[in-house]
């Protein structure tokens, strides 16, 4: 429960609010924010978070807003960059960004009795002094050329005046303008409570649970969570249950226990830098309410196997700010009635389209991320658009990598949204890296001069036939149900095979090692970009293989130990022929023989060896023989009385 008032207390900094004396007179006039923490975000997507006393920072203030502080490089995920030897690495405040203040909940000041507070100020990585590296900086520098490149392309093409609504030349445009925003998905439970697959798998299957009515100390925490996020500023557009979970149960206390919920909480776009420092807040303010009602969130991609996941749908928009004071979204048409979009909006579809295995290493860099991006739950496994079923009915496809999103009242509202993210994906990565894969589609389209009726039948094309841009055995746009529609052979064949798991992501970074001329399209001749990202592709592989060594193998152990015999009658042929087979799928994924290792053994040795496509190959096959054991010991487990 809320049990003071968020009326007093303060949330956010503009940019127009950094100056030395506005945050002086706002951090004394809030007694309540005893800390300051310059927020800096490293390869592994953690966030800094040292505490200054606001005294001490008010003392140093002018040092500390244009120097930054220092930090223990060594400490902070940035493999090829920072080492023990060379481990210099200053924050640097991002003056243009917004700073937010975060508070604990927990701890309630005396003198103000309102909870403690912490100014949190977005920063910049700045290695030995001299260069910015990290996310941040990357997506700074990948949207200014983006924004660049387009006035430049709008300005030597002027026949796509002719496509683009509400604007007659590139002489009328003042700047162009990139928004984006998130849609988070994540679990909530009661802590140490488990959740039933079999159970979760039917409510979803009924849809029990999405777009529900919240009861309870979920209702609660949601309730909180959304007035909260509104005293900050993010334009909170609406929270609801999302397809996953069971209903909530009261236990003989009379409070709900056993809760087990997916939820989704959605607010408005901004700027791409703003954007993915309002996610990060939003996640932060969700798990602070949340555990003040006794209550855990998860954002993991794939909490529970076989049951939906949690996505974070990413929108692009582009617009251009005219000198008259009006905005335009470039994406619209001049005709709304006869065409989707402008050559400006089909030259970025079929960029990030055409070169989306770019992105694959951005958008999943985990084990779980690959376990939610499979056939079914509508998660996205193919790259393929939706426009919708004509050009006055917008798209409602779920089962596409990228939508069209239209609203025919609202021509700002013309965008994008890119299904595959994660709550884990780096939200800065992927917005710069998109737009940068969007311009090489952009300057494509507009070079060759098209209109919107042939980039229609463009991005439409049929397997085998030739195109200007778009590459001549793919398809790249589906207005059926992708799962149910086509099958797996046609999938793969039509839009592509996808990576399974995190080495065959990055192997499109590289064969094996990080290559810089195939990643030249989103580094775009940035040294700090092939370092940022170079730094990421380590740091990521390094996560994945020594998660798999520390919590899979032993998550996978504890499974097939879960796995025992249930029946004493061996006269019943179906339960000794199915546990039969549960034994003999345990004994081959987990248990040694002599002369024989098992898969987790194998998979431990490809470790200990380097031997990461070894290890991929092996985590293909575990997966495999784990989801038959499911399958047969479910069938085993059922049939016992």
């Amino acid at each position: 429960m809320i049990r003071f008032d968020l009326n007093r207390m303060l949330f956010t900094l503009t940019p127009d609010e950094h100056d030395s004396e506005t945050v002086r007179s706002r951090l004394v006039a809030h007694p309540e924010v005893k800390f300051v923490s310059f927020t800096g975000v490293d390869m592994g997507g953690h966030n800094t978070d040292e505490k200054i006393p606001v005294a001490l920072f008010i003392e140093d203030m002018e040092k500390l807003l244009k120097g930054g502080v220092q930090t223990d490089g060594s400490s902070v995920a940035l493999p090829t960059i920072a080492d023990l030897s060379n481990a210099r690495v200053d924050l640097v405040p991002d003056m243009d960004a917004k700073w937010f203040v975060e508070y604990n909940y927990d701890n309630i000041d005396y003198e103000t009795g309102l909870p403690v507070g912490t100014l949190r100020i977005p920063s910049f990585l700045l290695h030995n002094g001299d260069t910015l590296v990290g996310a941040r900086v990357y997506l700074k520098n990948s949207t200014e050329k983006v924004r660049s490149e387009i006035m430049k392309e709008l300005a030597e093409h002027p026949y796509v005046f002719e496509h683009i609504g509400g604007v007659d030349s590139a002489a009328e445009i003042d700047d162009v303008l990139l928004t984006n925003a998130t849609e988070l998905e994540f679990w909530v439970k009661t802590p140490d409570d488990r959740a039933d697959r079999d159970q979760l798998s039917i409510a979803q299957e009924l849809k029990e649970q999405y777009w529900q009515r919240v009861t309870g100390p979920v209702a609660t925490a949601l309730e909180q969570t959304l007035e909260i996020l509104d005293h900050y500023g993010f334009g909170v557009e609406m929270g609801h249950k999302e397809v996953g979970g069971v209903k909530a149960k009261m236990g003989n206390s009379g409070n709900f226990d056993h809760i087990m919920e997916q939820l989704e909480v959605d607010w408005k776009y901004a700027s791409p830098m703003q954007a993915a420092d309002n996610e990060a807040q939003v996640k932060n303010i969700i798990r602070d309410v949340f555990r003040m009602n006794s209550l855990e969130v998860t954002f993991l991609a794939k909490p529970i196997y076989g049951v939906a996941g949690s996505g974070e749908h990413t929108h692009f928009g582009i617009a251009a700010k005219l000198k008259n004071g009006k905005t335009v979204n470039l994406f619209e048409p001049a005709d709304r009635d006869d065409d989707f979009m402008s050559p400006v909006g089909f030259g970025a579809l079929m960029g990030l389209l055409r070169n989306y295995e770019l992105l694959y290493p951005i958008v999943a860099p985990t084990h779980d991320a690959y376990q939610r991006l499979k056939p079914g739950y509508e998660a996205p496994v193919c790259i393929v658009t939706s426009l919708g079923m004509d050009h006055k009915t917008p798209s409602r496809n779920r089962t596409v990598l990228v939508g069209l999103v239209r609203d025919r009242l609202n021509p700002l509202a013309t965008r994008f949204e890119l299904r595959s993210p994660n709550p884990h994906t780096n939200t800065y990565l992927i917005i710069g890296a998109g737009y940068l894969t969007m311009l090489d589609g952009i300057k494509a389209v507009l070079a060759a001069g098209k209109t919107p009726r042939e980039l229609e039948a463009s991005i439409s094309k049929k397997f085998g036939e030739e195109d200007f841009y778009l590459e001549k055995d793919r398809e790249y746009r589906a207005e059926r149900n992708l799962f149910t529609e086509f099958t797996a052979e046609e999938r793969e064949k039509l839009f592509g095979r996808a990576p399974s798991n995190v080495w065959e992501g990055f192997m499109s970074w590289g064969d094996g090692v990080f290559d810089r001329k195939t990643v030249d399209l989103i580094t775009f001749g940035d040294e700090a970009a092939v370092s940022t990202l170079r730094s990421y592709r380590e740091q990521m592989i390094l996560k994945w293989w020594m998660e798999y060594h520390d919590r899979y193998i032993q998550n996978t152990m504890d499974f097939l130990r879960s796995c025992v015999k249930l029946h004493e009658d061996d006269k019943n042929e179906y339960d000794a022929s199915n546990w039969l087979k549960s034994a003999e799928l345990k004994s081959l994924i987990g248990r040694e023989e002599n002369g024989r290792d098992s898969l987790l053994m194998q998979a431990r040795k490809a470790i200990d060896e380097s031997d990461y496509a070894g290890l991929s190959r092996l985590e293909l096959e575990i997966e495999e023989k784990l989801e038959e054991l499911r399958e047969v010991y479910g069938r085993y487990r059922r049939n016992i009385l």
